[in-house]
């Protein structure tokens, strides 16, 4: 649906054209003396052989007439105030397409035109000699281009500050001004541009594989003629009411704009509040977060001692300068490296063939808290790598490559392998981490630009990278109230979006 700005400029040109924009002054004299004098124009020009004589058109009858207008106005067809032609087929076979060039007399096609605007920027272009050869589509005048297969209704303006020439599928619309001025250009825009103008352009189009008119179809075009002062009155009016109309579109396009992202941007708001610990109420009996790191610390260095897993390099403390967020006192600043521990798929490989084939979850298959595994793939595993690859009840899934950062928890019974574009993170110690509290913590830091992919082709979230991102790490507790209150608002976010 149209919105409001596009609305008021129909209306307003629907008006000028039925004579209801502007007031009706018996000095302007009668459009049918106007009509006389562009016809003796016309007949002049066929009498020089300028343009061919037409084969007769068909009266318009009463039943035609759709609007009632001013007695001093007059109904026509296009043909009658105006030469419409366009580059003939074999012309084109013939002259211009053996003779393209990159430079000399431009060819304005279909896309040069676009609802109103002319656009001076071309593709193709002509040797002047060939340009001469075809005088009846050379653009030497100011006139009207419209498009006669692909977008039809589409009109616009060629203002002549350069010589040119038709293309393909573009027809001109060139009023008989040669000795007066008899048609107001703009006016004859602002016509076709009007609902009934743009419904005559089309009313004998055709749907094929583009749509299509013909120039006979255009020549046959209704066109309400005023008397030229009303004409120039028109022009003026509707130039000062579409300039009204353009800035109230500048004041639509920001609301729709703050409109489409308000549950977006409330969804972040309500994210950063949370991680910030502004969401919920700080309560002194959840304790302080330092002792849920060191608990997870001493789980971790049991895992090491064990082998079950490699020891890291100590990381830097992160100081307050390098930390994206202001958190309450008791809260404290980790990597996810001091959280989970990380492994990163198998790397497909269509040669290695060893073990049995197992499916496999990609980055196609995982979305913001849900996956989407129908038709999953297989490749060949090991019983190693099926137990080194599995994902497992709890994990966090986050993409390494693609949307970069997004993230899901694996909360099926049934384990899959993952490919290695996916990091799969595991909690050190489960029970004393809230595993989508952190799945939270990285959609918020997708939407802020904190989560960011280094590479030169394709970007990508390296492991190292992901070990390295620092996140605020809450009492337990109080990582629980966060998720149950993110819970219940951030979809009525998405309801809301939805809606809209």
């Amino acid at each position: 649906m149209a919105g409001i700005a596009e609305q008021l400029r129909q209306a307003v040109l629907q008006a000028a054209i039925q004579g209801n924009l502007t007031e009706q002054l018996p000095e302007d004299g009668d459009a049918r003396e106007l009509l006389a004098d562009i016809q003796a124009e016309k007949a002049e020009l066929i009498a020089e052989k300028k343009i061919k004589k037409e084969k007769p058109s068909e009266p318009i009858s009463d039943d035609e007439i759709p609007f009632d207008i001013p007695d001093n106005w007059i109904l026509v067809k296009l043909s009658e105030i105006a030469f419409v032609t366009k580059l003939a087929g074999f012309e084109y076979t013939k002259e211009i397409a053996p003779n393209l060039t990159k430079s000399g007399i431009p060819l304005f096609k279909g896309k040069n035109i676009q609802n109103g605007h002319t656009v001076y920027k071309f593709e193709s272009y002509i040797p002047k000699e060939v340009s001469e050869s075809l005088p009846r589509s050379q653009l030497t005048k100011p006139c009207l281009l419209t498009p006669y297969v692909g977008t039809i209704g589409n009109i616009s303006i060629f203002d002549a500050h350069i010589p040119a020439h038709l293309g393909s599928n573009v027809g001109k619309i060139e009023p008989f001004n040669n000795k007066n001025e008899n048609v107001n250009l703009n006016y004859l825009l602002y016509y076709m541009l009007s609902p009934f103008g743009i419904q005559q352009l089309g009313k004998h189009k055709k749907k094929n594989a583009q749509e299509s008119t013909s120039i006979d179809a255009i020549r046959d075009c209704f066109v309400y003629l005023p008397p030229l002062a009303e004409q120039h009155r028109l022009v003026a009016r509707v130039d000062e009411l579409m300039a009204k109309i353009d800035e109230l579109e500048k004041v639509e396009n920001e609301l729709n704009a703050l409109h489409k992202a308000f549950p977006g941007d409330m969804k972040a708001a309500l994210l950063q509040a949370a991680m910030q610990g502004k969401l919920t109420e700080q309560l002194p009996e959840d304790g302080n977060a330092e002792d849920l790191l060191k608990s997870i610390e001493t789980e971790k260095a049991k895992l090491i001692a064990e082998k079950k897993i490699k020891k890291q390099k100590a990381s830097e403390p992160i100081s307050e300068e390098d930390a994206p967020l202001q958190i309450p006192s008791n809260w404290s600043w980790a990597y996810i490296g001091d959280i989970f521990s990380h492994n990163a798929g198998k790397a497909l490989n269509a040669k290695n063939q060893v073990g049995s084939k197992h499916k496999y979850i990609t980055t196609s298959n995982v979305y913001w808290d849900h996956f989407e595994l129908d038709n999953l793939k297989e490749m060949y595993y090991t019983d190693e790598e099926v137990e080194k690859y599995s994902v497992k009840k709890g994990d966090l899934l986050v993409l390494e490559g693609g949307d970069i950062g997004r993230s899901a928890i694996w909360n099926l019974d049934v384990s899959y392998c993952i490919q290695n574009h996916l990091h799969c993170l595991r909690p050190y110690l489960a029970s004393s981490t809230n595993v989508k509290y952190y799945y939270y913590l990285m959609m918020l830091y997708k939407q802020i630009g904190a989560v960011n992919g280094k590479g030169i082709a394709i970007q990508g979230l390296s492991a190292n990278a992901l070990h390295s991102i620092a996140v605020p790490v809450a009492p337990l507790a109080e990582q629980q109230r966060i998720v149950e209150r993110l819970d219940k608002l951030l979809p009525l976010c998405d309801s809301l979006e939805e809606k809209l």
